[in-house]
């Protein structure tokens, strides 16, 4: 059976993930610093790398759902191991998260991107040109999100698993629909004029801790009733 709570719960601490927050900020700044005389350029540079995530999110949850399917038994007792494994990786992904708001490291494993991939991320995401460059980037930059996203991700994908093909893709788009609305907000107030990316920049890293709090509680909240057959 699928919640909708657990879905909507996995994709709200993928979307306040620091690490697609960041992943943003520097499209937007290298956008900026190409086309500081043409603002629109910007947004539809914001939007088209946005519209790669989510493209590519979308293909990724497709796949991990047809793994899961065949992988996880439709009937029996392993069908209900399997299920409680997954929100026994729930509790471990929020305890590793609500860790990180008491001991911060940069790059925690579990729950931000290694530090070693970030130098190559950021080369990358620098050779945006325009609009059309960002999409193209955008589909390669998912994959250096993919080791600070892909936990509540798998756990939505196996949860989905019991479901058809068909019938699974409204719950995928609404997942990454979720997941891909702080990058359309940052784009948008950006674009607007009402903050810089110096201001949200300088609130995320002020408040970093506290985003890994409110992910860690939220998976850890879900484990507990995914664990305990409450949300099944």
């Amino acid at each position: 059976m699928v919640s909708i709570i657990e879905i909507i719960g996995l994709a709200l601490v993928d979307a306040v993930n620091p690490c697609a927050l960041a992943v943003m900020l520097i499209v937007l700044m290298t956008l900026l610093i190409r086309e500081k005389a043409n603002k629109k350029r910007v947004l539809l540079g914001g939007l088209s790398f946005t519209l790669a995530v989510f493209i590519l999110y979308f293909l990724y949850g497709l796949i991990m759902i047809q793994i899961f399917s065949h992988a996880i038994p439709e009937t029996g007792k392993y069908s209900l191991y399997i299920f409680k494994g997954f929100g026994l990786f729930a509790i471990i992904l929020g305890i590793l998260n609500i860790k990180d708001f008491f001991v911060y490291k940069p790059g925690g494993l579990g729950t931000e991107m290694p530090l070693k991939m970030r130098p190559a991320m950021k080369l990358l995401i620098k050779k945006i040109r325009n609009p059309k460059g960002a999409f193209l980037i955008g589909l390669f930059v998912t994959l250096f999100l993919l080791p600070c996203t892909i936990g509540p991700y798998i756990i939505a994908s196996g949860k989905l698993s019991v479901l058809s093909l068909l019938k699974s893709i409204p719950w995928l788009l609404i997942y990454n629909l979720i997941f891909i609305l702080p990058m359309i907000g940052i784009t948008l107030t950006i674009y607007l004029g009402f903050t810089t990316i110096e201001k949200i920049g300088g609130w995320k890293e002020k408040n970093i801790k506290y985003l890994h709090l409110i992910e860690g509680t939220i998976l850890l909240s879900l484990g507990i009733l995914m664990f305990t057959g409450i949300l099944a």
